[in-house]
């Protein structure tokens, strides 16, 4: 099996007033499903009100980021599923009730990380 990150900017969710929680229950659905076919991993958003550090290895923390990730926020998913095809219909399932699309990603293998 292989680890998929399924994820979304959160600026890319357009929900109407008056749906947000119809919303909610939608992807808490999908999060559900998710699990009763034993392929959840994670998910989560990213807390934006949290400032990100970077530390060095010293321990060292500065404020900021690494300029390719300063936009790094929204809705992340961890799948572990058999192949593509399948991550791919669980990122329509999760594109369909946050009402946007996904984006779709493999983690490498690496047995130490197991």
């Amino acid at each position: 099996m292989t680890h998929y990150l399924i994820s979304f900017p959160s600026g890319e969710m357009d929900i109407p007033d008056g749906e947000f929680q119809a919303v909610v229950d939608a992807s808490h659905a999908v999060v559900r499903e998710a699990k009763a076919a034993g392929v959840w991993v994670f998910g989560g958003g990213i807390d934006e009100s949290i400032p990100p550090v970077l530390v060095d290895k010293d321990g060292v923390v500065t404020e900021g980021t690494y300029p390719q990730t300063a936009r790094l926020e929204g809705g992340y998913t961890v799948l572990d599923v058999p192949d593509r095809e399948t991550a791919l219909h669980w990122a329509a399932r999760i594109a369909d009730s946050c009402r946007c699309k996904q984006e779709v990603r493999a983690f490498g293998d690496d047995p130490e990380s197991r």
